[in-house]
């Protein structure tokens, strides 16, 4: 059995050894893979791996022994149409929640590095502001998280998880989600419009999927609707945010920041305007990149074709 990893890069690095899959027979690996050369690279492989590189319907009609795909991620935008894949006789796989406490975690590591401005004092510290200062403390304005509001769009497993963190810091929940889910209201998590939500919340963190729905949800009317005062975070995919609209906002100081992990265009392009707005904070989309958390993507991702070859598919999307 052939099989192919078209981009691996982000996944393996340095610090993670890929040699799990020659134990499914002939491995062909590859850092990353451009658009023409897809098909090309799986050729008469039975099984591929992807991460970001596109799977068309034309590639599925030149690789005639594929099999099965795995995904290397929850969200399966990279295959451009997984019910041709099954009409073809294509297993689709992906990987589900192995995420959640790392997305989690960043999106309060941009919370609390507004509130807390840690990169602030300590670069004054170094400069040499404390020792030069008059009393035994300085400080810029910091601020609690306790009582503060969180607003949560999207209430799948990240969004429940950013709402247990939450509530351990005293903070009021607000989610909205396609699908309200009554038994989380004794968890503490109230169920409300988006509207109500943007208005209420000091702030707003997204963990919805991209779909047509929600590409630009927040735009320049949600936006407005924001208190000055509040943050919002996105971890979830970039085009879900108006990024012209939101960096407008910055700087017409509309709302006080934003935490962003995710961009329209990844790399960020040099035009992208977050990169010159006012209190915007932009990691380049580590989110997932923990160690743990990758090992945990592979090591699912190494169960799924287990389970396929096995005859149970697991995390079948298609």
């Amino acid at each position: 059995m052939k099989l192919v990893l078209l981009d691996t890069a982000a996944l393996a690095s340095n610090d993670l050894s890929l040699d799990v899959f020659q134990q499914f027979g002939e491995v062909d690996c590859y850092d990353r893979t451009p658009p023409e050369l897809v098909a090309e690279r799986i050729g008469t492989a039975e099984i591929a791996f992807t991460n970001k590189s596109l799977i068309s319907n034309q590639v599925l009609d030149a690789c005639p022994n594929l099999t099965y795909i795995g995904v290397f991620a929850t969200g399966y935008n990279v295959i451009e149409d997984i019910h041709y894949a099954a009409q073809k006789g294509i297993t689709i796989c992906n990987v589900p929640e192995y995420s959640t406490a790392a997305v989690a975690q960043n999106a309060f590591a941009h919370i609390l590095s507004f509130y807390n401005k840690i990169d602030e004092h300590s670069q004054s510290v170094h400069q040499g502001d404390w020792q030069n200062c008059k009393d035994f403390s300085y400080y810029f304005p910091t601020f609690e998280l306790l009582g503060k509001t969180l607003g949560i769009i999207g209430c799948g497993c990240i969004g429940q998880q950013m709402a247990a963190i939450a509530t351990a810091f005293g903070m009021k929940v607000l989610a909205y989600t396609r699908t309200p889910k009554p038994e989380l209201e004794q968890q503490g998590i109230h169920f409300i419009n988006l509207d109500n939500l943007l208005q209420q919340s000091d702030i707003v963190s997204i963990h919805c999927p991209l779909t047509e729905q929600t590409e630009h949800l927040i735009n320049r009317e949600r936006l407005s609707k924001m208190k000055p005062t509040a943050l919002l975070i996105n971890t979830a995919r970039g085009p879900i945010v108006e990024e012209q609209a939101l960096a407008d906002a910055l700087n017409s100081g509309k709302i006080a920041g934003a935490g962003i992990d995710v961009v329209s265009q990844e790399p960020i392009l040099a035009t992208n305007p977050l990169l010159t707005a006012k209190n915007c904070h932009i990691t380049p989309h580590i989110a997932w990149a923990g160690y743990e958390t990758r090992s945990r993507l592979l090591q699912i991702a190494v169960d799924n074709l287990t389970a396929f070859l096995n005859g149970s598919p697991q995390n079948q999307i298609n």
